[in-house]
């Protein structure tokens, strides 16, 4: 039971409000309430009368995409991606992946031998392989493979997502206007169903073929569902490639992290050589990687910065677990940022701000799942993925598809930093809110063919 109280919120100047466990702003008239107790996230996370996450699903989708969707319904949506990102699907789409994967890398290999170093930027090379080889996964026709082609989808890619936080702000200039429109334009045809359909067969043109058929269900017309493909596009290649370069940036500025992983993959023993190159992708799905696991759950604390947003849309008394209380009015808004609760929580995570390899793992070595907060055991206690109804479907073919690139990166090249003294570069603060940050700059190294031993 919870008890309404009129104290527990205290009003400042300039429209906001804080506690302990809400914080409020007032904008252009109307309230925006930022829930941060984890405890207390399932009371909006599980409100589908009172709250509502569509309404400003449609605003972003307009905003970013031009993208009008009258009759999305995200329950049937949900439906859709579980066919596709859940048991035998995902597991072909994981294995398509692999082989796109090796099949990039390979390519890089030609260019490089073990006596030879490559520079790049570390940013540059992880969001290209991984976005290649997923838009070949899920986008990609059989014929796609071509090079100049998957350069320009990557380019424009990388164009408009440069410029989505703005989009979705409304904070563009005009010139950035310009870009993004033909940027958009660009991608709508390159991601055209006619043009995709040539890949009649593949498992790509399967889910493409399923997408399309889910939209035309919805009564979606034509220019909508040219429109669409780019909201999926990025949806499902926006994030694994920054994921995979935090993780790399980490693991190469924190030698003791590195030395762990390594000795992980080492142990692995998938091959005499104990590489992971041409090892079946089932072993080493498989096999328990918990060290690999704490640092990709780690990484993820550190830099998934999404917003969890809600429409109230009557009257609602938000009751918190602390027993306290809020009244949220019709037409104002509720959020959640768990990047800054729970994630960067120093009641939570002991300094929050610095990446521990192993916080994580247990002593024994087994996954940590055990966090409190004041005494009490959390549920949420680090949230990349969201939660509940609304956690990403697509989580497991992220992770599968982050876990292979970096497997074969260790074990297939030999990676430094050019700098010795490098730092992890900062976070581009115009991505808050967005998924996965963006580093503010790149780190650059360098990588050659590993010579087996």
């Amino acid at each position: 039971m919870c008890n309404v109280t009129t104290t527990d919120v205290y009003r400042h100047g300039r429209g906001f409000t804080v506690s302990n466990h809400v914080s409020q702003v007032r904008v252009c008239g109307r309230y925006i309430t930022v829930l941060l107790d984890p405890n207390s996230y399932d009371a909006v996370l599980d409100d589908k009368v009172s709250l509502d996450f569509s309404r400003y699903a449609q605003v972003l989708m307009q905003r970013i995409f031009s993208l009008r969707l009258p009759n999305h319904n995200p329950d049937t949506e949900r439906a859709w991606m579980e066919q596709h990102f859940q048991g035998p699907s995902l597991a072909r789409l994981s294995s398509t992946m692999h082989l796109h994967l090796q099949t990039l890398l390979r390519d890089e290999e030609r260019s490089c031998s073990p006596a030879d170093w490559r520079q790049d930027g570390l940013f540059s090379l992880c969001y290209s392989l991984l976005f290649r080889a997923g838009y070949l996964t899920l986008f990609g026709a059989d014929n796609s493979n071509d090079v100049t082609a998957l350069a320009t989808v990557y380019k424009e890619f990388r164009t408009f997502d440069g410029l989505l936080a703005k989009l979705a702000r409304s904070t563009l200039k005009q010139e950035e206007k310009r870009t993004a429109s033909l940027s958009q334009e660009r991608l709508w045809e390159l991601l055209s169903p006619a043009w995709l359909s040539r890949g009649k067969g593949s498992e790509s043109s399967s889910w493409q073929q399923s997408y399309l058929r889910h939209l035309q269900t919805e009564g979606v017309e034509t220019e909508m569902q040219r429109r669409a493909m780019l909201l999926q596009l990025w949806a499902t290649q926006g994030n694994a490639g920054p994921a995979a370069f935090w993780l790399l940036s980490f693991l190469l500025t924190h030698p003791e992290a590195m030395r762990a992983v390594r000795k992980e993959i080492r142990g692995l023993r998938l091959q005499e050589d104990g590489s992971l190159q041409r090892h079946p992708l089932d072993t080493l799905e498989h096999h328990s990687t918990p060290v690999f696991d704490s640092v990709l759950s780690e990484t993820l604390r550190l830099t998934a910065a999404a917003l969890i947003t809600r429409e109230v849309v009557q009257d609602k008394t938000l009751c918190l677990a602390s027993g306290q209380a809020y009244h949220l009015r019709q037409g104002d808004r509720v959020c959640m940022f768990p990047f800054l609760s729970p994630q960067m929580d120093p009641q939570i995570h002991h300094d929050p701000q610095t990446f521990q390899y192993d916080r994580f793992l247990n002593v024994d070595g087994t996954e940590k799942k055990k966090f409190y907060k004041g005494g009490e055991r959390l549920k949420y206690y680090t949230m990349p993925w969201g939660a509940g109804n609304n956690m990403c479907v697509g989580r497991h073919f992220a992770v599968s598809g982050i876990k292979q690139f970096v497997f074969m990166v260790l074990s297939r090249l030999d990676l430094e930093l050019c700098d010795p003294t490098a730092i992890v570069p900062p976070v581009n603060p115009g991505r808050y809110g967005f998924g996965m940050l963006q580093p503010d700059g790149d780190l650059e190294v360098r990588y050659r063919l590993k010579t087996l031993q």
